[in-house]
């Protein structure tokens, strides 16, 4: 038995406190009525959760790009504080994960996360997992020399409706066993399920040798595809086919004609087109945000900047009616104009930065991922950059790390930076880390493998770990390669990889 202690307090005043002993496990929540229009300032809970030397800790990270292995007692979850404060600020690095809103102790023993967490000793877990992320994400924090968990709805600054059955404190899933056993338990609590059992295979441009992409590369990968690839496969039109990013139109000079007839020329051969995007950003040279700067996403009158690359790029605010429209347009155009069967919707955390008096920073995350659902339909929507379980059961594939890399870890420079950088090293862990959401929550997507041999630095061994990542914990097999070069010898390995992947 345990015993969680919990406590709500807001800003003018009100405190309630008690406490709930955990038996077996279970559904536990803690819903109270909390004087309407009131201020929540903090509300937490904490928890005994003893760890032995050789017992390992996992936090879920704040979106699916942030980097999550298992931990031990003794690791710490390293901040920003490597880098000066003015590199911080001019590439934007603490706009991709939680660091503008969560104080990183940098403590030995201390490690935090978002939505779920498990302790587990040997092949024994220990699951303690939010049931509803909608009044706040739930978010942990383990202090191991203390064998102390809180747990804290991510809720400051949100006012009290007080409206139907009180305030939902905490939503809470406890259990014990194996890891089948646990995460079985949780997903039937969630009565959350995929929205597809259909697997996915095939290339994306994303990676070079066709970086560069333009209609007639995509058309003659996709010529010279057949040898390698199955009917029904996917070739992904990856970033590069716009002219900005936020401008969400064909650059005039390397697909001249259209992305309709990428699509065709696609769909000709036997398989299935995607169009890569990021529907709530848009990057500083684009005319979206030179012509309406007033449909960027403002945080104290500025526009909210949430990442370095390209010319720079501003999350868009979703509740802007002006934007919606647009992406309205945008996806119909994508779908019932050019053609395309499936999206993949990129640097999705930048629907929700913040909350409001009104609904907290979760609850905007959530509503974001319903309207992309409902505004594709029963479109494919591979999502990217997303916090986790505001995509479980509303998206159909979905990225559960960071990008690969041409390299296995990028320049050692690089590794001082923000936890949810491109690397291949964190890929190939995240999917690992990740493994139970895939088949559960979605199908779950490593990102691509490589088995060329030039404009690559990645050794064989390294090549190895990758594919075989992609292959035995995830759902979606992508070659980052233009599959039609492929010379014998590496056609008859992915077909052996492909094989593997589908036992």
């Amino acid at each position: 038995m345990s015993l969680l202690q919990w406590k709500i307090e807001t800003k003018e005043g009100t405190v309630l406190k008690d406490e709930i002993s955990i038996f077996k496990g279970g559904p536990v929540h803690v819903v109270k009525e909390v004087p309407a229009g009131e201020t929540f300032k903090r509300v937490s809970a904490q928890i005994r959760v003893p760890l032995t030397e050789d017992g390992r800790v996992f936090m879920n990270g704040y979106q699916s790009g942030t980097y999550v292995p298992e931990r031990s007692g003794k690791d710490a979850i390293r901040g920003l504080m490597l880098m000066h404060q003015a590199i911080v600020d001019r590439n934007s690095y603490d706009r991709y994960g939680d660091y503008h809103f969560v104080e990183y102790p940098n403590k030995r023993g201390t490690t935090h996360g978002f939505s779920w967490c498990y302790f587990r000793e040997g092949e024994r877990f220990q699951l303690i997992a939010s049931l509803d992320e909608r009044p706040g994400y739930t978010m942990f924090t383990y202090e191991a020399p203390q064998e102390r968990l809180t747990i804290e709805r991510d809720c400051r600054n949100v006012t009290c409706a007080n409206i139907g059955d009180g305030f939902h404190a905490f939503d809470l899933f406890f259990a014990e066993g194996t890891e089948q056993e646990v995460f079985d338990a949780w997903f039937e609590a969630l009565q959350i399920k995929p929205r597809t059992s259909e697997r996915l295979a095939g290339m994306t441009t994303a990676y070079g040798p066709v970086q560069n992409v333009s209609a007639e590369s995509v058309r003659k990968a996709a010529e010279g595809a057949s040898r390698v690839l199955e009917q029904g496969d996917l070739i992904l039109v990856g970033d590069g086919w716009e002219t900005y990013v936020g401008d969400w139109f064909p650059n005039a000079k390397t697909f001249p004609g259209g992305m309709k007839e990428v699509a065709d020329a696609i769909h000709e051969k036997g398989f299935r087109a995607g169009l890569w995007l990021a529907p709530f950003i848009a990057e500083k040279s684009s005319v979206l945000m030179k012509n309406n700067p007033e449909r960027a996403y403002l945080r104290k009158d500025k526009k909210w900047k949430c990442g370095n690359l390209w010319s720079g790029f501003y999350a868009l605010d979703f509740d802007n009616e002006d934007v919606r429209a647009y992406l309205t347009e945008t996806f119909r155009r994508v779908f019932d104009e050019w053609g395309f069967d499936l999206v993949k919707l990129d640097y999705l955390y930048a629907a929700a930065p913040f909350g409001s008096k009104k609904e907290s920073r979760a609850a905007r995350m959530i509503r974001a991922m319903e309207w992309l659902r409902e505004v594709c339909g029963d479109k494919l929507i591979l999502a990217s950059n997303v916090p986790l379980m505001p995509a479980f059961g509303i998206v159909d594939y979905c990225r559960v790390g960071p990008d690969v890399t041409l390299d296995w870890d990028d320049k050692p420079l690089m590794r001082l930076a923000h936890r949810e950088r491109p690397s291949t090293r964190h890929a190939v862990g995240n999917v690992i880390y990740h493994r139970q959401l895939d088949g559960r929550a979605f199908l779950s997507d490593t990102d691509a493998f490589f088995l060329r041999k030039d404009n690559i630095r990645l050794s064989e061994s390294q090549k190895v770990q990758l594919y075989e990542a992609c292959a035995e914990y995830g759902s979606v097999l992508m070659s980052g390669d233009d599959v039609s070069q492929y010379d014998d010898a590496q056609a008859e390995r992915y077909r052996a990889i492909r094989e593997a992947w589908a036992e």
